[in-house]
């Protein structure tokens, strides 16, 4: 577990919160119409105190919280200056991934119409064009991440939620926060205030690369790469109290980027074949870059074109 000193000190470096406070170098100010009881008192994720109790203002087991997007570029997704959604993922406080899914009762579908008869169109226009799936199965997409990993955090459960919460409201609790933590999070913004943009060209360092990040955010991130073409970057949090209307705080991530030396950054093609070798478009394409349990394992890459490019993106 991470040490509860270093929970503390980073806590009173930033904090974003989704009340709408703005603190430290991210001014990340994140809405959510729902509310907790939980008040400042409430404790940081992966720091618990034996006295506090209450489940419902504070994340547990899985405190360690990542911020996931993609660079996806065969084909392409979203728009050519930004990287898109893959999700928001709770890892355990000792950085391993228990077994995906925790309530097959709220197992949602028809996340779009849930959204948009909840009040929350704004949030679905937003996923519509930054957190979409390659092959056109967005509404899959949606709910393969909220059922594997929203149903687990355990302050978005429906007895946590504000009397009179209609059903699925936690669900849409849930993508709001991660919307609002994504346009917090303009990585392409923060690489291309250094010089860092998509070329089929030139290749960057590593090192660089995360700099660049750090240099804007303030933070460390874990990029993830096929090969050495890039396709995610993870950004790390502990959250004080409720997921619902807590503080997000970030910390710098916990293990090191999966990439080699050199990455390819390629710009967004739309019409295929442009800068690629066959053997790279079917590593882009398939997404190859692959979790164990721990992340803190080594990255495993699965080879074959036979296989389904949605059944591999989707297992994590």
């Amino acid at each position: 577990m991470f040490a509860l000193l270093a929970v503390f000190a980073t806590l009173a470096a930033t904090t974003v919160s989704a009340q709408g406070h703005v603190s430290g170098k991210t001014g990340c100010a994140l809405t959510n119409p729902l509310l907790s009881s939980c008040g400042a008192s409430a404790p940081v994720s992966c720091s618990r105190e034996s006295s506090f109790a209450d489940d419902c203002c504070y994340e547990s087991p899985r405190g360690l919280i990542l911020q996931t997007q993609f660079w996806e570029t065969r084909p392409a997704t979203g728009p050519s200056d930004s990287w898109t959604i893959h999700g928001l993922w709770n890892d355990n406080c000792d950085g391993t991934f228990p077994p995906r899914g925790c309530d097959p009762s709220r197992d949602y579908s028809d996340i779009g119409g849930l959204l948009a008869s909840q009040g929350a169109g704004d949030t679905l226009s937003y996923m519509k064009k930054y957190w979409v799936d390659y092959h056109g199965q967005d509404e899959h997409f949606w709910e393969h991440e909220w059922n594997n990993h929203g149903t687990c955090y355990t302050t978005l459960n429906p007895s946590c939620l504000p009397p009179g919460s209609p059903e699925g409201a936690e669900a849409v609790a849930y993508f709001r926060q991660v919307v609002a933590l994504f346009q917090r999070l303009p990585t392409y913004d923060w690489l291309a205030s250094q010089g860092i943009t998509p070329t089929f060209d030139e290749t960057y360092s590593l090192s660089d690369m995360t700099n660049a990040i750090k240099s804007a955010y303030g933070y460390t991130p874990e990029f993830e790469c096929s090969g050495s073409l890039i396709n995610q970057v993870n950004f790390y949090f502990y959250v004080k109290g409720s997921v619902l209307d807590g503080e997000f705080v970030p910390i710098d991530s916990p293990k090191g980027s999966r990439c080699p030396s050199q990455i390819r950054y390629p710009p967004k093609s739309r019409h295929g074949g442009h800068g690629f070798s066959d053997s790279t478009a079917q590593v882009s394409q398939l997404h190859l870059s692959w979790h164990f349990p721990s992340v803190f394992g080594s990255c495993n890459l699965i080879h074959g074109t036979h296989l389904d490019p949605f059944e591999l993106k989707k297992s994590y």
